[in-house]
């Protein structure tokens, strides 16, 4: 399963521009009106793992697979989407197959290309969707709680999210019993779903930062200074070209690494490695999980028969693996550990399930 980031904001942002360098494919067509995405597009890209590459060169598996994540640029909102106003009912039901959203947040200024509301102010711009978000969720709710009015259990839940929302709170600080939780288990909330900020700046902006900029960062909290024209551009140079400019403006990491790691940070996943036939030409993967899940939670991961007929994980750390040699010479060393279903998985274990029919 692949780990999903909406890539949301409104019309003439700069998203599909940002969508085209993350996934390094001239996907998504751009262009200086509003609502030139209304489908939305998507893209699957291999997650970049220096440790996978290691683990492949030193076990020389038949197969090595990347964990991977999906990215859907999707199409712009304007204020009333909840009510169906611009592409807001297309907008809004994308975003709930998506694991986490990117908020796209407009911070350049070109007069060939129009802002919906007539000036820049990225904070404004961030209200505006989160309240668009908010007020789907409580319709949703509202139509819940006159359709399954029988489910005691079920309307308080809702009652509660629906006042924390009011009051402007969270969906994550709502306290439910276990009986609501077990109740409201199917309800989607888009507000609920974990969000980091890009603020899409120009390449000026980007070489050197106004005060507005310092600003709009410190108002929006989580977020990543980016120009996507110039990542787009960036796409089409050599990788050694690539280096040096970002050098040259102090970016510390590749555009697809930042947005990545900020992604895992906020779902709070972790890495593991399976092996399958390892030392044998089998195949070698990795995988994105939540932190704090079982062995038998990642073997149903890797697939849902797994998780029914687990009989114990044979694991062992990449680091400890990498310096013993490989896994034969790990397990002649008697360091591959034989762990049961409630084994706790770590960032960077490899594992290879042993699996009953």
């Amino acid at each position: 399963m692949s780990l999903s980031v909406g890539i949301v904001g409104l019309p003439n942002a700069g998203k599909s521009t940002l969508f085209n360098a993350l996934v390094a494919r001239q996907l998504a067509v751009t262009a200086a009106h509003p609502f030139t995405t209304i489908e939305p597009n998507t893209g699957v890209v291999p997650i970049p793992d220096a440790k996978l590459e290691k683990l492949s060169a030193l076990l020389h598996p038949g197969k090595t697979t990347s964990a991977s994540i999906t990215f859907v640029d999707i199409a712009g909102l304007v204020a009333g989407a909840h009510q169906g106003e611009g592409l807001g009912n297309a907008f809004l039901s994308h975003i709930f197959g998506v694991d986490a959203i990117c908020h796209v947040l407009r911070a350049f200024e070109d007069p060939n290309v129009t802002h919906v509301e007539g000036e820049l102010d990225p904070m404004r711009d961030l209200e505006t969707v989160k309240t668009e978000l908010k007020l789907k969720d409580l319709e949703i709710l509202g139509r819940l709680k006159e359709a399954k009015k029988q489910d005691q259990n079920l309307i308080s839940a809702i009652q509660k999210y629906e006042e924390a929302m009011n009051r402007g709170e969270a969906i994550a600080s709502v306290h439910l019993t276990y009986e609501e939780e077990e109740a409201s288990q199917s309800i989607s909330l888009l507000s609920a779903k974990p969000y980091f900020a890009v603020l899409n700046v120009s390449e000026d902006q980007l070489t050197k930062e106004s005060e507005k900029v310092k600003t709009w960062k410190q108002a929006v909290g989580d977020v990543a200074v980016v120009s996507a024209k110039v990542e787009q551009e960036l796409t089409d140079l050599p990788e050694t070209e690539r280096l040096e400019y970002r050098q040259m403006v102090g970016i510390s990491e590749a555009l697809l690494d930042r947005i990545i790691g900020t992604a895992y940070r906020i779902l709070n996943l972790i890495t593991f490695y399976t092996v399958k036939g390892a030392d044998t030409g089998g195949e070698l993967r990795a995988w994105a999980l939540p932190e704090g899940s079982t062995a038998v939670e990642a073997a149903g991961r890797v697939h849902s028969d797994f998780a029914k007929g687990f009989i114990s994980a044979e694991v062992i750390g990449v680091d400890e693996l990498i310096a013993l040699g490989g896994w034969r010479q790990a397990k002649e060393k008697g360091k591959v550990r034989t762990e049961g279903k409630e084994y706790q998985m770590q960032d960077g274990n490899i594992v290879e399930f042993k699996i009953g029919r």
